[in-house]
């Protein structure tokens, strides 16, 4: 029995070859993996000596060669394979145990060039990961460390792997090219500015007890690439396994804490912040997000972007909370919020996003991509279109509700009164309702007067603007755009309220 070997990832790779020479096969090896192998002491067979013929082309051509690929694809049962094998010299290689270039580490560098990333093009490995696969039959195919011990041990025990691991093999070795390929015509299609197409890969990360609704199966995928702020590569320190629901509502609530670098909390529900609050530490920031709305909290999820002290888990261990997420956890408040075994506790990255994001949607049949929202423009006096000028902390209140507004579910409208929600009116259909709610409830808190209205969209009357007025509203934030703008600032003078204008929209639905 012979095993040809040729691998970018060396990892058990010696140990592995031992085993099987151990076992009475032997090994073939290319370039620096003969090279490993000898030096470990395993009797190899260099390439070019089952070839005849040496590596060319710094190394670009060495096995796609008959003697290699006759070796792998003949079958067995086949005379005729049989045959043409016997006339021309060539002997059966049994396995090949390969691994590729590592194209995506190269491209993923910040200051690669596209001569290393061709020169990371891995041509005769995905052949004879190809040959082996669709001779599986016959040929065991081997792309993946992990899968070492579980080979040794079947050939320990029959002489042979299984045929149904053989199948298994074959799976992943396609599996493993396909990727490959998939990242180098991704790369090579965005150099060249092609559009058509699009490629994704996603690794499954955890089965889920169901999706929305209980009668609904799901699955939860992480990209291969880890970004910031994303809960694929979040470490859970406590609680039940996230569902999908828990899923999409965290997401939600860290995509706003992206926001702020300034001590900052919110808590969530149904994909939309219930409270929000940046104070001057992180104790502050919690206990004015909380009194935002201690109702809609009850069953929620709260992110933070510091260190969760001791002193604040003791002010969140009494509400009953689905999800705390933060950069980390303090010794002591891990022990006073594991005492609740069901609380999910995650710890996220939350480090200074770089570059663009993509977000996929689906829709019946398709797939929708946008860039995430990321951008924000900062609120400054200049976009002032009213006569009275916004006072400073009218100011700083509107660049916080501008920062929330962005996250609540069109049409959205948020009052906010030093730093921090008092009122959120989510996804009604037209723009005055939202605000109505998001009024109502902060007069119901106490908040009557001083208060900054954001909305995501331009106001299409102004309408808005005189309910604002019956309920203290004294500044708004608002992306403009409407045909009857002007009849919203005429309104906004009328009671001698401030707007600012924006010019960018942050619809979210």
């Amino acid at each position: 029995m012979r095993a040809l070997v040729s691998v970018s990832d060396k990892r058990g790779v010696v140990d592995f070859c031992k085993q099987l020479r151990e076992l009475g096969w032997e090994i073939i090896a290319t370039g620096g993996t003969m090279k490993l192998l000898e030096d470990s002491g395993v009797e190899v067979i260099n390439i070019s000596d089952v070839t005849g013929f040496p590596e060319i082309c710094d190394g670009r051509v060495k096995t796609l060669h008959p003697k290699v690929h006759g070796g792998l694809l003949a079958r067995r049962d086949d005379e005729s394979h049989l045959k043409a094998l016997k006339d021309n010299a060539i002997e059966f290689i049994d396995m090949v145990c390969v691994n590729l270039y590592p194209f995506r580490q190269t491209i993923s560098k910040a200051d690669v060039k596209m001569e290393d990333a061709i020169e990371n093009i891995d041509i005769g490995g995905p052949s004879m990961l190809r040959s082996a696969a669709k001779n599986y039959r016959d040929v065991t195919v081997v792309c993946d460390p992990e899968d070492y011990n579980l080979i040794i041990d079947e050939i320990k025990a029959g002489g042979n792997t299984t045929p149904a691991t053989r199948l298994k093999l074959s799976a992943k070795a396609y599996t493993h090219t396909a990727e490959y390929d998939m990242c180098i015509a991704t790369y090579m299609r965005r150099q060249a500015e092609l559009s058509e197409k699009l490629f994704l890969a996603f690794d499954h990360q955890q089965s889920l007890r169901y999706g929305e609704n209980p009668h609904q199966s799901a699955n939860f995928y992480r990209a291969a690439e880890s970004v910031p702020y994303s809960l694929a590569t979040a470490r859970q320190l406590n609680g039940k396994e996230m569902s999908y629901n828990n899923i999409q509502d965290a997401n939600a609530a860290l995509n706003i804490v992206r926001e702020f670098s300034e001590p900052f909390a919110v808590g969530l529900k149904h994909m939309n912040p219930c409270g929000a609050a940046i104070g001057k530490d992180i104790k502050e920031a919690w206990e004015k997000a909380y009194e935002a709305d201690k109702v809609s909290i009850f069953g929620g999820i709260v992110a933070v972007n510091r260190e969760l002290t001791k002193e604040v888990a003791e002010l969140m261990k009494p509400i009953f909370l689905e999800i705390i997420m933060a950069p980390s956890f303090s010794d002591e408040a891990l022990e006073v919020l594991s005492s609740k075994k069901n609380l999910r506790l995650l710890q996220v990255d939350m480090s200074e996003s770089k570059g663009s994001q993509p977000q996929y949607i689906s829709v019946n049949g398709g797939l929708l991509v946008q860039q995430l929202d990321t951008e924000t423009k900062e609120v400054v006096e200049d976009m002032c279109v009213t006569q009275r000028r916004p006072e400073a902390k009218e100011l700083e209140d509107m660049n916080f509700g501008w920062r929330i507004v962005k996250h609540v579910k069109s049409n959205a409208i948020v009052a906010v009164k030093d730093g921090h929600t008092v009122g959120v009116g989510a996804g009604q259909m037209n723009r005055v309702g939202s605000a109505e709610i998001a009024l109502k409830q902060a007069r119901a808190a106490g908040f009557t007067e001083g208060i900054t209205l954001a909305s995501d969209g331009f106001f299409p009357f102004d309408d808005t603007v005189t309910l604002a007025q019956e309920y203290g509203v004294t500044a708004l934030v608002q992306p403009g755009g409407s045909v009857r703008d002007e009849d919203s600032v005429k309104k906004a003078d009328e009671f001698g309220m401030t707007m600012l204008v924006t010019g960018m929209r942050h619809f979210k639905h």
